[in-house]
C-alpha cells in the first residue's frame, strides 16, 4: 500500500496522504466495498461507503460504485476526510457518571433530561459535549465515540467508544445484535405474561415526531418479561433485539401497554378510580417516560472477554416505584 500526496484543492475536507491499493488476485471479481473493508479493518463498511459515495476513493483515477467488481491490477486510491470536523462542538464540564473505563471503552450512566446528540435546540449542553471535555481525542471519533444513543429522558447505560478500531468493532456488533441491552420499564395495565413484539417501526406519515408500526418499516423485535405486578400498572424487563428509535415505546404502545408518563406515546394522564392520593400525586409530578436502560453486556472490543454492568434506576423512577409496591397488587 503506497502513500502520495491528495489532492489539494480541498484541503479542508482531505487527510494529509491518499493510500493507494493494487487489486491482487485474491480480490479479483470482488465489490470494491468488500475489498475496502478488508484493507482498512479499522473503518466499519457503513464509512467506507459513504467515502466512495462521497467521491473520496477513486478507481484507476475515475469515481467508482461500492458494488463494482474489480479486475486484477486496478489501482484503488483512498483520500480520507480529515477527520477534524466531524465533531465540531465545544467541550463543556459537565458531569458525567463513570460506571468503567480502560483504554479501549467508556460505560457511562445517563441520567434523564440529558440529550445525546445535539441538534436543533440542542446546540450545546449535550452529551457530547461532555464527552469532549472529558477526553479531548473523542474529537476525531464519529459522533465522539457514541455507538448507540438514549431518548433524552430514558436513562441508563451507554458504550462509548475511545479509539477508532474499538468504535468499529463495536458499532459492528451493535449490528449484529451481539449487545446485549436490557431495560426496565413502568407500563401503563397489567398484561397477563411476557413475550415479544416483531412489529417493523417507521416514520409516521404525519407526525415526524413520532415513530410508528407499519408496514415497510424496519424490521424491530422487543422481548419483555414481567418484573413486578401491581394494582394499575406493571414493571417490565426488556431486551433490545434491535435498536429503532423510540422502540421500547412504540411497542409497548403498539401492544395498548404505553410506558408510564411517555409524553408521545401515552395520551393524557388518567389516574384509575379510587387510588390513593399519595399515588395519584406521584403519578402527577411523574413527567417523562418511565423507562431506564438497566444492563448492558457486550465482548471488550481488544481483550475479547465479555463484561457485564447493572445500574439501578434513578431516584424519580426508584420513588415511583417504591409507591407503586406500597398500593394493592393486581
Amino acid at each position: 500500500m503506497a502513500h502520495i500526496p491528495c489532492p489539494s484543492e480541498s484541503s479542508a475536507e482531505r487527510a494529509a496522504s491518499e493510500q493507494v491499493v493494487i487489486v491482487t488476485p485474491a480480490w479479483a471479481g470482488q465489490r470494491l466495498d468488500q475489498i475496502l473493508a478488508q484493507q482498512f479493518s479499522a473503518h466499519s463498511r457503513s464509512r467506507l461507503t459513504r467515502w466512495i459515495r462521497d467521491g473520496h476513493v477513486r478507481v484507476d483515477g475515475a469515481p467508482a460504485r461500492p458494488s463494482d467488481r474489480l479486475r486484477e491490477g486496478q489501482l484503488i486510491a483512498l483520500c480520507m476526510p480529515d477527520p477534524a470536523p466531524v465533531v465540531p462542538l465545544r467541550p463543556e464540564p459537565l458531569a458525567l457518571t463513570v460506571v468503567h473505563e480502560d483504554e479501549a471503552l467508556l460505560i457511562l450512566d445517563k441520567p434523564p433530561g440529558l440529550v445525546v446528540h445535539p441538534g436543533a435546540g440542542n446546540p450545546s449542553g449535550t452529551l457530547q459535549n461532555a464527552l469532549l471535555h472529558h477526553l479531548p481525542a473523542l474529537a476525531h471519533l464519529p459522533r465522539a465515540g457514541l455507538v448507540h444513543r438514549l431518548d433524552k429522558d430514558t436513562s441508563g447505560l451507554m458504550v462509548v467508544a475511545k479509539t477508532l478500531s474499538s468504535h468499529t468493532r463495536l458499532v459492528s456488533a451493535l449490528q449484529a445484535r451481539e449487545i446485549r441491552r436490557e431495560y426496565d420499564a413502568v407500563v401503563i395495565g397489567t398484561p397477563v405474561a411476557g413475550g415479544a413484539v416483531d412489529a417493523p417501526l417507521g416514520r409516521h406519515p404525519r407526525d415526524r415526531l413520532r415513530i410508528t408500526v407499519r408496514e415497510g418499516g424496519r424490521a424491530s423485535v422487543t422481548h419483555y418479561r414481567i418484573a413486578e405486578r401491581y394494582a394499575h400498572h406493571t414493571r417490565l424487563a426488556l431486551r433490545l433485539e434491535t435498536g429503532r428509535t423510540h422502540q421500547i415505546r412504540v411497542h409497548m404502545a403498539h401492544l395498548g401497554y404505553p410506558v408510564l408518563g411517555d409524553p408521545l406515546y401515552a395520551g393524557r394522564l388518567r389516574l384509575p378510580a379510587g387510588i390513593d392520593p399519595e399515588l395519584a400525586e406521584t403519578l402527577r409530578r411523574f413527567r417523562r417516560q418511565a423507562l431506564h436502560a438497566a444492563r448492558l453486556g457486550l465482548v471488550h472490543p481488544s481483550e475479547g472477554r465479555e463484561m457485564h454492568w447493572e445500574v439501578p434506576p434513578p431516584a424519580d423512577m426508584q420513588a415511583l416505584i417504591e409507591t407503586l409496591r406500597r398500593g394493592p397488587v393486581s
